[in-house]
């Protein structure tokens, strides 16, 4: 940590390399440390304070004036424009930098914050969400330690627990049952969780069993419940190879249901699927759906 490259720092901030540069040179506002080969690396500082910066021109404030604060004066600043939650790249930037600072309150502020404004739902679809796209990109480049990224997850993950408990279940012989799980191996959960608060709000029955499942075990539920639909994600533990094969031994053992993949890994799958599989790319395709099928029961 805490040598980010000019590239990492754009990817990170939003910001162009070339105007990083230019903000550098004209106005002094980071101060970069050089490799023996003379290449541009940056610390956490560094980071912490261009994410500042961003917000505050993102809020209309020229960076000749921003360049002329102190660093309390941009934190006040910044705080200031951190209560507008009608910007969500606000909010997404303000959990970023919590997450780095591991300020468990602030984090926690923001992201009340969001939910009281938009509900649980559109906060997760337009903050949260694009707040853990960054957060991948940031786990990718080393940006962040496994620790800051267990701190964020913690939190999140509780949201979601209580998220889903307050929503009363349905248990109904006509109504979907969608079972929810990661494959052995597999231990990021936060897109299962998020998927299982859509079906669950939206009145279909929901099993979540969570995290690393060997699949030898899900024949043994379904002779204990009927299941219509089971929802997996892949993120880092299986390519795409061997993903697929796993998708090809979930189908041989539940050829009637339909069964939902998402997460990084099925985005590398390539070959042919078998017919009752479906590739989720985003929550809003997932959302669409649920409703398909919801239309289907009520006809």
């Amino acid at each position: 940590m805490g040598a980010y490259t000019i590239r990492e720092l754009e990817n990170l901030s939003g910001i162009k390399a070339h105007t990083i540069r230019i903000w550098e040179k004209r106005y002094g506002l980071i101060a970069p440390q050089r490799t023996s080969t003379n290449i541009r690396t940056y610390c956490d500082s560094e980071l912490r304070k261009l994410l500042n910066i961003s917000i505050l021109n993102r809020n209309g404030l020229k960076i000749s004036k921003i360049a002329r604060l102190s660093q309390d004066e941009i934190a006040q600043q910044v705080n200031h424009f951190n209560e507008d939650v009608t910007s969500t790249e606000n909010q997404v930037e303000s959990l970023t930098l919590a997450m780095i600072d591991m300020d468990e309150y602030r984090f926690e502020q923001v992201l009340a914050r969001s939910i009281i404004k938009f509900g649980f739902e559109e906060a997760v679809m337009h903050v949260v969400y694009p707040f853990f796209v960054k957060v991948g990109l940031m786990w990718q480049t080393g940006s962040i330690s496994p620790v800051q990224e267990h701190f964020v997850s913690g939190i999140i993950r509780q949201k979601f627990f209580v998220a889903i408990d307050s929503l009363v279940g349905i248990d109904k012989p006509n109504v979907p049952r969608f079972v929810f799980f990661l494959p052995e191996g597999e231990y990021h959960e936060f897109g299962l969780l998020f998927f299982c608060y859509l079906a669950k709000k939206r009145g279909f029955q929901t099993i979540y069993l969570g995290q690393s499942l060997p699949i030898d075990d899900l024949p043994e539920l379904a002779r204990l419940k009927k299941i219509d639909y089971l929802v997996t994600s892949s993120s880092t533990s299986i390519n795409g190879k061997n993903l697929l094969t796993f998708i090809k031994q979930l189908t041989s053992l539940f050829s009637d249901q339909v069964v939902f993949v998402s997460g990084a890994g099925a985005q590398q799958v390539t070959g042919n699927l078998p017919a009752k599989v479906v590739l989720i790319h985003t929550p809003s395709e997932f959302i669409g759906n649920l409703e398909a099928i919801g239309e289907q029961v009520k006809n």
